[in-house]
Formats: C-alpha cells, structure tokens, sequence
C-alpha cells in the first residue's frame, strides 16, 4: 500500500482512492520524510480501510504521530457525513477524551530544581496512578451522574478549580448532551472511585521548563515570558470508565453492523448510523465519558496547586498558575466545516489527535525524557485536517516490545545521569513500555504539523521530572 502513495508536497502525501476499489475518499498523510519512511505499510492500510465507511468525507487524515492502533491508527481524523455516515466507538477509541492540562507557573528552573526531589514526591503522594488505582473522593451515585451531565461545572461548584480554568478548556469542560442513563452500571462502577486519578500506561504528571519560545508574542499571551519558566503538563484520560463504555459499545455495534447491513474492512471499526438509537445511544454515552475526563483533569489540576502551594509556601495565585489550556483526544464532535465550498454539520472523530482551531493552543506532548510543544492552531489546519493536529510523539514500537527491550531501573537511572530528570512510577514496568527510544521524535514530528502548517511553534519545554501511572 506504501508505494501507492503520491508526494504533495515536503510535508503531505496522498493515498489516492484509487489505491484500491473499496475507497471511497482519498487519504492524507502529514508527515516529513523521515517520518513517512518509518511509518509502517499496517498503518497505511489501516488509514485505507477508513477511507472505506459509509458517509466518509474526504479526506482522512493520519498525522506525524501516527502509528499502528486499534481498527484504524493512533493519530487519524475523519468526518462523516450526519445523514448517511456512522458513529464509531472503534474509531473513537478505549481512552475516551484522553487529553492533555497545561499550567503555568512564574516558578524558574533554579527555585523548582533546588526543592525537585520533595516536589515530586509530594506530587506522587497527591495524585494516586497506577493501574485500577482509586481516588480520595468518595461519590455518590447521583453525584457520579451529576459529573457525567455538567462536568467541569460540578467539579467547580465543589471547590475545585476556577471559571478562568473552565474558560480556557476545550467544550468549556462540558459536552452538551450526555446522558448517563446511555452508561452502564459496570462502567460507573468502574468510574465511580477513579475521578481524580493519574491511571497508568502513557499517562503521566510532568514538570517542565522553557527551553525556547518561537512566538513571543503568542507566548506572552499564554502568560509564558521567560525560558526557564516552570510549567506543569498532565495527560491522562476517562479512567475505567471511559474504558468500559468504549467496550460497552463495541458489542452494540457489532449488532447494529449486522442489523444495518454495514460492511467493513475491519470489524475493529464497528460504529452505527449516526442517525440510528445505537448510532446516538453511544453519542450520549460518549459524552459523559468526555465529561468525566475533563473533571478528571480538572480535579487533579486543583491538588497539584495545592502541592505547590505546600513545597513552595506560597499561594497558588502568587505562582500564577493558572491553566493555559485543556484540551481533547479520542473524541467524536458535530462540528462546521468548509466541504466543497460549503459549511456543514459533520461529525468529527479524533483519535490520537487533538484539535487545531485558528488561534487556539495545541498541546503536543513529548515522550518520557524528550521535549513537549505549545503550538497555535490555524486556518489552514481547517483546510487540511479538519482543523485537527498531532496530539504527541506517537509510538515507534509497542509495550511488548518495549518491555523487551528496555529496563525500567536502567531508563530511571539514565534519564537522571544524562538529563537530570526524576522519574516516580508504581512500579519499573511502566517506565520500561514508555522508554524515550519506544516513541517517535517530538522535534520530527513538531517539524512535520509545523511544516504543513497545521500547527505552529510556540513553545519547547523539557522535562525535570515525571510521574508515571
């Protein structure tokens, strides 16, 4: 499939619909050449068989983080059309609305770097990871619900958080629409322990300092002015119960590809018509997992503060940490967009990737050990990609083989010897699968979105210290 690929221009390829008789839209891939020659033919074939589903609208998009994933790759975007196009639980992924919080502080390397160590530990202490890991709040089942309805909104009336926090997170912290009658019991079981966990896997809590800032401008507007500034970047996601909706779902659809006749490539992108109760059960289902999510991330972001007001024995407001922005992966949105010269509703599924409005920041996060970005959203990313972007380093090999090749000790050791940065994990397994040579370079993939023009640089920032689920 790779040699069906046609060469736009230094940045995007072409996989033309011609490339095999069940396309129905040409593909696109955002990639500079070292990124196009690692990426491996299984993701391409994946991203073609996208281009097969009914309602699909051209094109679909794999970007630089692209790599090898569940029915269709990590790092892909694809719209649907709402009348004649699916909703998709395989496309939008296990890890509903796994996203990425970044806090600013006026902290510099030096004051941060001097009391590191306590800070992390302190941190470890403050946000429970790990796998099955549970959290300090203790809801109740109606409470759990009121999160999944208004999300960000309940986390704030139960002081946590700020409306400058909610004002600078994507869908303001809240999908309209969510219905937690459309969960299931199981996965509000699963869910109901975890708000305000880190969890395990890539998920992570990381201290950053600026090592280069590309806009000053657009920096300044974030409230970044100085290299040596200390910001904090969380990622993690909707937990188990994001995960158990993911699977709920699964099983419904395979019935609806069956009850509607729906053939697929791949039985791993079972989805329904987005009209259909199946098709709009998981939409609303989707949506309180989303919701989740953003309170997760939102309710973490308060302890962290905290925290930093215990090592650094000052007011949270007297560090300026404020949230620059929080944002989204695997997710399906309605949104408007040019489509051959007109706006229209579309649904607009993200997997892996993160959203590039005009203007608006995107957080690119960076492997264990290796160089986060801050970039801006543009015009032309709406062109392209559906306004849609790189939303990390993206995998270079899997867990298996990185638990094979890599030691957990020797990672923490070296990182700490060559770079200076402390590593905190449950256990040496998870630092193994997440090792810095298991991903992608963030600078060729930066480079890839940058050149395309899909994202701009903004910020570099390095890591000091990480804590891993």
């Amino acid at each position: 499939m790779k040699e069906k690929l046609q060469k736009i221009n230094d940045f995007e390829w072409l996989l033309p619909k011609s490339a095999r008789k069940e396309m129905k839209v040409d593909g696109k891939i955002i990639a500079n050449k070292a990124i196009y020659d690692s990426m491996e033919n299984d993701t391409i074939e994946q991203l073609s068989n996208v281009c097969c589903l009914p309602g699909i609208i051209e094109p679909v998009c794999a970007l630089s983080d692209a790599h090898y994933g569940y029915g269709l790759p990590m790092g892909a975007v694809m719209a649907f059309d709402p009348e004649d196009g699916i909703i998709s639980s395989g496309c939008t992924g296990f890890d509903i609305n796994c996203g990425v919080n970044s806090i600013r502080t006026n902290l510099t390397f030096k004051e941060v770097n001097e009391k590191l160590k306590e800070l992390v530990n302190e941190l470890f202490n403050t946000i429970p990871c790990g796998v099955g890991s549970k959290g300090k709040l203790k809801l109740t089942n109606d409470q759990l619900d009121e999160v999944l309805v208004r999300g960000v909104n309940w986390a704030l009336e139960n002081g946590y958080g700020t409306r400058e926090d909610i004002k600078n997170t994507e869908e303001n912290g809240c999908m309209e629409g969510a219905d937690p009658s459309k969960v299931s019991a199981l996965a509000k079981q699963r869910g109901k322990p975890q708000l305000g966990t880190l969890g395990a896997g890539n998920h992570f809590l990381e201290i950053q300092k600026v090592s280069e800032i590309f806009d000053e401008k657009y920096a300044k507007k974030l409230g970044i002015i100085n290299k040596d500034q200390v910001l904090i970047m969380l990622h993690c996601g909707s937990r188990g119960l994001g995960h158990q909706v993911a699977s709920d779902y699964l099983k419904i659809h395979e019935q609806a590809v069956k009850k509607y006749k729906i053939w697929l490539p791949d039985n791993q992108l079972v989805g329904a018509p987005a009209n259909s109760q199946e098709g709009q059960d998981y939409f609303a289902a989707m949506k309180a997992a989303v919701n989740y999510s953003f309170t997760n991330r939102f309710i973490m972001t308060q302890w962290i503060r905290e925290t930093f007001e215990k090592v650094f024995k000052k007011t949270w407001q007297e560090m300026d940490m404020h949230t620059i922005y929080a944002l989204a992966h695997n997710i399906t949105k309605k949104e408007k967009h040019t489509i051959d010269g007109k706006k229209r509703e579309v649904y607009i599924t993200r997997k892996g990737a993160t959203r590039a409005f005009p203007d608006i920041p995107v957080l690119l996060a960076g492997s264990m050990g290796t160089s986060s970005y801050i970039l801006k959203g543009t015009e032309i990313a709406m062109q392209k990609t559906f306004g849609s972007s790189a939303h990390g380093s993206g995998r270079a090999m899997s867990r298996t083989q990185a638990l094979k090749q890599f030691r957990g000790e020797k990672i923490s050791h070296e990182l700490l010897q060559q770079k200076g940065i402390i590593t905190k994990s449950p256990n040496w397994e998870s630092l193994a699968e997440e090792a810095p040579l298991a991903y992608k370079s963030s600078e060729m993939v930066v480079d890839s979105i940058h050149g395309a023009g899909i994202s701009l640089k903004v910020v570099r920032v390095d890591p000091m210290a990480v804590c891993k689920g």
